[in-house]
């Protein structure tokens, strides 16, 4: 196969491009690199950001999985191919001799479904490059999730290849069941002949008092004091230091959920805006980790000392694809139990692509078949069963197929790394200056509400969030390694004077509450600019000085929970703001009576409010949390309330309702 593979190297390339935030985009093109490698393409896959634009015509397809976040925008690893794509003095023959198809992961409830790919897709083809495929797109909404839009268009598109790009007669397809050889694998960084007893003496009992430090956060539970993961700071690129200064529960104990306010500070001054949301990169808890390690006999090198290495010689090659978990190179001191514990993401649901892998690892003949049968695309709904719908993580079902035996060296390969969580930053203006007796005058503030996630699932098993989980243990003092990114509300300065009809139920709230504290800010700033220069044609608001309200434009806020005195987040905030005529809040509590209530309902309550704001003024909306039904049900409400203020027709309502999305006057960040 090998000299087969030679041969054809020059006419039979694909390159496989991937745009992606969560990591679901990347895992479906790490999926078609396995689909071009087994038709015998040499593949590469790699992010796009990695990629000029000008090198895709040296490949023979090219292909594309990319998701869209926030405002139909692309993930932060894309933003630069997507730039110089866009430049304005590429010529409309530029990427004529690219052949290609995309593949566009996103969320229905977004009214911008799918932009991203659709984006891209467009300017691809209006520079030149040939269509071979139609493009294909996943719905997080669908009842099979991605892989019951996915998996019919790859099995199409593979056909196709073996159409366009046929085989000679004497070969064919690698089958499913050979196992191909990842990029990269770990072997040991030093000789293996050397004597561990160095390396297992750093790693016993002294050197991991960190880890097995207790959490006095769990005082008084009826829980076992958990072991923490150590404290050390990772190197991640583009990170600021935080240090963790509270961590409150803000709900009652009696609760059925636990929602933490967090506040943080830093030594130096850190920009962000509303909307702007922290990255925190969350590390799995020991327990696990030694039930992993134990499970995959993997005691007797836990602690040495190991390093990636390529399959190929060729590494060197800035097409090359890098390690699965590139910042890595600079970690100090790398071994596997490090590996576990920090990068990879042991307690995550697994895909479809784990079961493929793992099944080469087991000889246990009914293991190995019932594994397959998980990858079969006739079994999609066993596998959501068995998956999604209970949260079964991959140490569980490592724990019932406990026949299966990773290869230490395929850890990175089989496992996926774990991303950081992004969690939306609750402070702005005032919020934002350090804390009274705090020594540091340059640092910032930084604030976040998390709802912790722990829950039982339909087999009776407590899940919790592997981020949330390591939030709700960290102590006051605590120092992380966090990056601060900007979102995608997309803030600009002139919005913070336009009227502001804010909707963000449950901890959706928190990004609004960055908002209308920067609002305040911006107006207590022209306020002053009015008293300094009441006559200046440039401030000519003047007298009207003392109504901060038409000065600035309204902020109302229509908040909803469960319960007043369960759930009502920064309730004493939102009292003293509208005592002070700052703002107008709006609330539903949906259990505090028979009738349950929704922010949709408060919003056609106050038609004739909203109606002002919106269509009279040049008003905007925010609507900020949770995904599924809500931004719909909002939607609809505001279509509503144009229909029955303005007497307006259903189509010319979401006419008007489209016309602000363009504008940038209808924003959603759920």
């Amino acid at each position: 196969m090998g000299d087969m593979m030679a041969t054809h190297q020059h006419d039979r390339t694909a390159l496989v491009l991937y745009g992606s935030e969560t990591g679901n985009a990347q895992d479906l093109a790490g999926e078609l690199g396995r689909i071009t490698e087994r038709l015998h393409f040499t593949a590469r896959v790699l992010e796009l950001d990695s990629v000029d634009p000008g090198d895709l015509p040296i490949y023979s397809v090219t292909l594309v999985a990319l998701s869209t976040t926030g405002q139909g925008d692309l993930p932060t690893n894309a933003r630069s191919f997507w730039k110089r794509l866009l430049r304005k003095r590429l010529p409309p023959n530029y990427l004529q001799r690219v052949k290609f198809t995309t593949f566009g992961l996103g969320d229905s409830s977004y009214p911008r479904f799918n932009w991203a790919a659709r984006k891209l897709h467009k300017r691809l083809t209006q520079l030149g490059a040939q269509e071979i495929y139609p493009r294909g797109e996943a719905d997080e909404q669908h009842p099979d999730g991605v892989d019951g839009c996915f998996l019919p268009w790859s099995i199409d598109l593979r056909r196709l290849l073996l159409e366009i790009y046929p085989l000679p007669e004497h070969v064919s397809p690698i089958p499913e069941d050979t196992l191909l050889q990842p990029e990269w694998v770990l072997d040991f960084a030093e000789p293996k002949e050397k004597s561990p007893s160095s390396i297992e003496s750093a790693a016993t009992p002294q050197g991991l008092a960190s880890v097995y430090a207790f959490s006095p956060l769990l005082e008084g539970n009826r829980e076992p004091p958990l072991k923490l993961p150590p404290n050390d700071l990772l190197p991640i690129n583009g990170s600021e230091i935080l240090t963790l200064v509270q961590n409150t529960r803000v709900t009652p104990p009696t609760h059925w959920q636990d929602v933490r306010h967090l506040t943080f500070t830093t030594q130096s001054h850190v920009r962000y805006a509303p909307g702007d949301v922290l990255t925190i990169f969350p590390k799995n808890f020991p327990d696990e980790v030694d039930q992993l390690i134990a499970l995959m006999d993997w005691a007797h090198i836990a602690d040495k000392p190991i390093k990636f290495v390529p399959r190929s010689a060729s590494a060197h090659n800035q097409t090359y694809p890098p390690p699965p978990i590139s910042h890595l190179l600079s970690y100090p001191r790398l071994t596997l139990r490090s590996l576990l514990i920090h990068y990879l993401d042991i307690t995550s649901i697994p895909r479809r692509s784990f079961f493929s892998l793992i099944a080469h690892f087991t000889n246990n003949t009914m293991h190995r078949e019932r594994l397959l049968e998980f990858t079969d695309p006739k079994y999609i709904d066993e596998l959501y069963d068995y998956t999604t719908r209970p949260r079964r993580s991959i140490l569980e079902v490592l724990q019932e197929f406990e026949s299966v035996k990773i290869p230490w060296q395929w850890a990175a390969t089989v496992v996926p790394a774990l991303k950081g969580r992004q969690f939306s930053i609750a402070s702005g203006g005032v919020l934002k200056l350090p804390l009274a007796g705090d020594k540091t005058t340059s640092g910032s503030r930084i604030e976040l509400l998390v709802a912790i996630v722990k829950y039982r699932t339909v087999i009776k098993k407590i899940r919790q969030g592997v981020c949330t989980r390591y939030i709700a243990s960290l102590p006051a003092g605590a120092d992380l390694a966090v990056v601060v990114q900007k979102g995608s509300l997309n803030m600009t300065s002139s919005e913070l004077s336009s009227p502001a009809v804010m909707i963000g139920p449950g901890t959706g709230v928190a990004p609004l509450r960055a908002l209308i504290w920067e609002r305040l800010a911006a107006r207590d700033e022209m306020l002053a600019k009015f008293r300094a220069a009441p006559n200046d044609p440039r401030t000519a608001v003047g007298e009207r000085e003392r109504y901060p309200l038409e000065v600035m434009g309204q902020n109302l806020l229509f908040f909803g929970c469960r319960n007043r005195d369960a759930d009502y987040f920064f309730q004493g905030e939102w009292n003293d703001l509208t005592h002070k005529g700052h703002l107008e809040v709006f609330v539903a509590f949906s259990r505090d009576q028979r009738h349950k209530r929704y922010v949709q309902d408060l919003i056609r309550e106050q038609s004739s409010l909203i109606y002002e704001l919106l269509y009279k003024l040049p008003g905007i909306v925010y609507v900020c949390g949770s995904s599924g039904k809500m931004p719909q049900a909002v939607r609809e409400a505001i279509i509503e309330v144009f229909q029955a203020e303005g007497t307006m027709s259903r189509e010319r309502a979401e006419a008007y309702l489209t016309k602000m999305e363009r504008e940038g006057r209808y924003k959603q960040e759920t």
